[in-house]
């Protein structure tokens, strides 16, 4: 008996440590990650830097910096996946003092139930009322199966005087029929404290069917009066999403156009707000810069910003792709999927007042692990003291494989004004497929970043992932840097292009930088993790 007792008590202290364990743990300790074979590997089920919830995903951000804790909030709409039928969408939250760590605050603001008006929630923002000592947060309420004569949208507020219990005025609903705009499209309320002392809140709406910003005023956050149309849309489109400020000598509006055909953040700019109305009065198309104002790809949606007074964050979502099919990236006429990650910008304000999007600095300092930089396999590649040199169409630098968080930085020269190289992910010696962006030669004073999935069972170019344009270095200098937390990646360049998309498999993979004829010299190569 003693024995049998003994043999349990053995084959159960075997079981334990083999059930806390996953597959994918069990595969890791296995794998032998000195070859450079493809791996198929999965994301963590949360993520820190670009955020996301253990359960679910993050979509539209509605970032604010809260002048009492000295730190940002950054509420959002989460998304479970599946969503409970009719009622979804609550507000969540997420505080961060420098938009790289977060520590979430949960549910603050629920659903109503399914006959309500807020049965769903949608976008809005949230200002601090000083003389009430109150948090207000105007959102947008989603009606259920409304009737032709109810509203599909219509703002309404909660209120908080700790940012952690929230109370709805159920005494307050703002509906557009009442002032002329438009019953199904009111929503995404933006808040703003004006120089004539008052309260003034964008809506996003249409007025005799032309899409428009309504603006209202108050003097409580109570009572509002409509002031009329702010700025009207161009063309057919819609901007969701809206966020203005000024910065500098500049007013700016950032929003998120809707239209199928585009679905980017873009910006306007005016050095006075009538300036700034003005670059849509009439479809007067005054772009900002020469890319209509575009700050990222179809990678990055719904951006808002907010600012501590030195810095201003811009945040969104990058979505997730069905299947985790790094080609499913939505373009015309389908969209991509809603809602992903929280990914986290510095905006970058030029000379003439353009903007462009940045690496935060807390985000760099976060990867403070640098790590061994090896070339694995290589075509067309001489090496000379850390500084490698590409020559030919297709001459490569395979590089060793990537963790889980990764911030790779070099610099590329290119011999000629028509160079093109790229950067591919996913890439083993023996893949079929990888992934690579490209930064292509659009004619030889202008560049942009294309995404491929090449490989023999490639589809190449995958249309509706590519970025803006922009001006090619005048000395051909490409300084970049990557960030890529989990399936999650960003690419910086010059401080004059931001990229971001969704390419899952990175992590525990190869990767490596490519050349596609002429020349280029690649110096200053460095990975850091954390």
């Amino acid at each position: 008996m003693k024995t049998m007792i003994s043999s349990i008590i053995l084959a159960s202290c075997l079981v334990l440590p083999l059930a806390s364990c996953s597959d994918d743990d069990a595969v890791l300790e296995q794998k032998d990650w000195s070859t450079t074979s493809y791996f198929s590997s999965t994301d963590e089920t949360a993520q820190g830097t670009y955020y996301k919830p253990a359960v679910g995903y993050v979509g539209d951000p509605m970032p604010f910096y809260d002048p009492v804790a000295g730190d940002f909030k950054i509420m959002y709409l989460q998304d479970f996946r599946p969503n409970p039928a009719g009622t979804y969408h609550p507000i969540w939250a997420v505080s961060t003092k420098d938009a790289a760590n977060y520590e979430s605050l949960g549910e603050l603001v629920s659903c109503g139930n399914i006959n309500e008006q807020d049965a769903a929630i949608g976008t809005g923002s949230t200002i601090y009322d000083e003389s009430s000592k109150l948090y207000y947060t105007f959102y947008t309420g989603n009606k259920y199966q409304p009737t032709a004569s109810e509203n599909a949208q219509a703002v309404m507020y909660a209120t908080s005087p700790d940012f952690k219990t929230w109370t709805k005025c159920k005494s307050f609903i703002l509906k557009g029929d009442d002032y002329g705009y438009d019953k199904t499209d009111f929503r995404d309320p933006f808040l703003f404290k004006g120089d004539d002392g008052k309260f003034h809140m964008l809506v996003s709406t249409k007025k005799n069917g032309k899409g428009s910003l309504a603006e209202f005023v108050s003097d409580d956050l109570k009572s509002w009066t409509d002031n009329g149309v702010f700025m009207t849309m161009m063309w057919d489109r819609f901007y969701e999403c809206p966020d203005l400020f000024k910065m500098g000598d500049y007013w700016y509006l950032v929003y998120s156009e809707i239209h199928h055909a585009v679905r980017r953040v873009q910006y306007f700019k005016g050095k006075t707000l009538e300036e700034l109305k003005a670059c849509t009065a009439n479809d007067a198309g005054i772009w900002p810069d020469n890319h209509e104002g575009f700050l990222e790809s179809r990678g990055l949606y719904a951006g808002k910003t907010a600012s501590d007074g030195t810095n201003r964050y811009l945040w969104g979502w990058c979505p997730t792709r069905s299947g985790k099919d790094n080609t499913a990236v939505g373009a015309s006429p389908a969209e991509p999927e809603w809602a992903g990650n929280l990914v986290a910008y510095k905006l970058i304000q030029h000379e003439d007042g353009t903007l462009t999007l940045g690496e935060a600095e807390s985000i760099s300092n976060k990867y403070n692990q640098e790590t061994a930089v090896k070339v694995e396999a290589q075509e067309g590649m001489t090496e000379n003291n850390g500084t490698y040199n590409l020559t030919g169409e297709n001459a490569y630098m395979l590089m060793n494989r990537l963790g889980y968080h990764n911030k790779i930085s070099f610099t590329v020269t290119t011999s000629g004004n028509s160079d093109k190289f790229g950067i591919s992910l996913v890439r083993g010696t023996d893949s079929k497929k990888y992934y690579t962006m490209v930064v292509n030669p659009e004619n030889e004073n202008v560049r942009k970043v294309n995404f491929e999935e090449n490989g023999e069972e490639g589809k190449g170019f995958i249309e509706g992932i590519d970025g803006y344009v922009f001006n090619r270095p005048s000395d051909n200098v490409y300084h970049v840097t990557i960030y890529t937390d989990n399936s999650v990646c960003v690419m910086y360049i010059n401080d004059v292009c931001s990229y971001t998309n969704r390419i899952y498999g990175i992590q525990k993979n190869c990767w490596s930088i490519n050349n596609y004829g002429g020349n280029i010299t690649v110096s200053n190569l460095k990975i850091s993790q954390y």
